[in-house]
């Protein structure tokens, strides 16, 4: 997920009178909310770290990817510890945030003023970036190697493709685009009760796997792509969570009382249903040997496609996170330096990768060990003997890559402040 995987709202937004408002032929997709500058900068501060609290988390998983051996399956209970499970569990909240609050972000560019054909324009013209970026600049992040096959798409794609569906969803009423993510969200599964067969038409199948199910698909040229994020599952979480932009209009005194109610609710439903096991995550729980295997069956939900219980699970608790944000301030340095890594989510986005990439690089020359797979799609495979990491090892190499994103993302968040708009908008 987005000024990257998640958009955030420009510094900048003319604020204008209701009676401009009504003049003006191309109304905004919401209403305006009156509220003192204040109250704006605390609703952002809010949404920003959060952003920045699953940024963190997202690192994590990405440092693991590099750090230890990204060909076993932390969620496999068969063959993970519970330390590993949990390692890879608390990222999956990462997606799901970050597709909610580009949503958000989109629903609040055009409340405060931007026209609709105006937000149109921006949301399609920063998906088709987002998309670019995703096959050029994260790819040569990822492989040091912008050539060997596979072509990767992830959340940034997900992320753009939605931005442009969104271009045209935008002139309905935010709650109907809201109205249609809720039954994306609950309804996607029904596709795997109708997979194309191995005798349909190859368009046939193309669609399924970029509209609805994770997999490879054959390009010209005999150059493979992995669609590893589907676009309708997380158009859903970010139709969504443009319905969701409406509750920052709310007035301050009500609006965490109304997060934190949804977020219970939603925190509730993911404990029942999954309880229930007959509706929204296709993996049922198990009674495991001890209660904390049976714990961990029972938060191993599925991400790729996104069950319904998944986005229950991650998005119910983020908006109770949220909610407390929102009603008690961000006032600790360490909150503070979350909501500035919130702030410039594609600048970090796209950094990290370099940053952690380089990094196994140098760990692998001080320790002798081979790297030459590092420059090729081989970089996500099996690493040499000795390479991986323990996990307390992994968690002091994550903390090593958030100390040194944090002062570049520092510098940038400020140089954008002072210079809003234009292009930096679309970093």
């Amino acid at each position: 997920m987005i000024d990257s995987p998640s958009m955030r709202v420009p510094n900048r937004i003319n604020i204008r009178s209701r009676t401009d408002l009504k003049k003006d032929a191309t109304p905004s997709p919401g209403p305006v909310a009156p509220t003192t500058s204040k109250m704006r900068a605390s609703r952002l501060d809010g949404l920003d770290l959060l952003r920045g609290a699953v940024m963190v988390l997202m690192v994590l998983d990405h440092t693991r990817d590099y750090f230890g051996d990204a060909t076993v399956n932390p969620t496999d209970l068969a063959t993970t510890t519970p330390a590993l499970f949990l390692t890879r569990w608390v990222t999956h909240f990462c997606a799901p945030v970050f597709a909610l609050l580009a949503g958000a972000g989109a629903y609040l560019a055009g409340a405060r003023g931007r026209p609709r054909a105006g937000l149109a324009w921006f949301l399609a013209t920063r998906g088709l970036w987002l998309i670019f970026l995703e096959v050029t600049v994260v790819r040569l992040g990822l492989f040091f190697d912008l050539v060997s096959p596979p072509i990767i798409l992830t959340v940034l794609w997900s992320i753009g493709a939605s931005f442009v569906a969104l271009a045209g969803l935008c002139f309905l009423p935010s709650r109907v685009v809201g109205a249609l993510g809720l039954l994306l969200i609950a309804t996607h599964g029904l596709a795997d009760r109708f997979p194309p067969g191995s005798d349909a038409p190859s368009m046939i199948r193309a669609a399924y796997t970029i509209l609805l199910r994770p997999g490879f698909l054959p390009v010209p040229g005999g150059v493979a792509m992995l669609v590893g994020y589907p676009l309708l599952p997380w158009l859903g979480v970010v139709a969504a969570g443009y319905g969701f932009g409406e509750l920052a209009g709310l007035d301050p005194g009500r609006r965490p009382r109304v997060m934190a109610a949804l977020g219970l609710l939603l925190m509730a439903s993911f404990v029942g249903l999954r309880a229930w096991g007959m509706y929204g995550e296709p993996r049922p729980w198990e009674e495991g040997a001890t209660p904390a295997l049976t714990a961990l069956s029972f938060l191993n939900c599925t991400k790729q496609p996104p069950s319904p219980l998944f986005v229950l699970m991650t998005l119910g608790p983020a908006i109770l996170g949220l909610a407390a944000a929102d009603r008690f301030g961000v006032r600790a340095p360490a909150g503070r330096a979350l909501v500035t890594l919130g702030r410039v989510p594609l600048f970090y986005y796209l950094l990290q990768w370099y940053v952690i990439h380089g990094l196994a690089v140098l760990y692998g020359l001080a320790r002798g060990l081979p790297v030459g797979w590092l420059f090729s799609a081989a970089a996500l495979d099996r690493p040499p003997p000795g390479w991986t990491l323990s996990i307390p090892e992994l968690y002091v190499a994550w903390a090593i890559v958030v100390a040194i994103l944090y002062l570049p993302c520092r510098w940038y968040a400020g140089f954008k402040s002072r210079h809003p708009g234009g292009w930096l908008s679309y970093l």
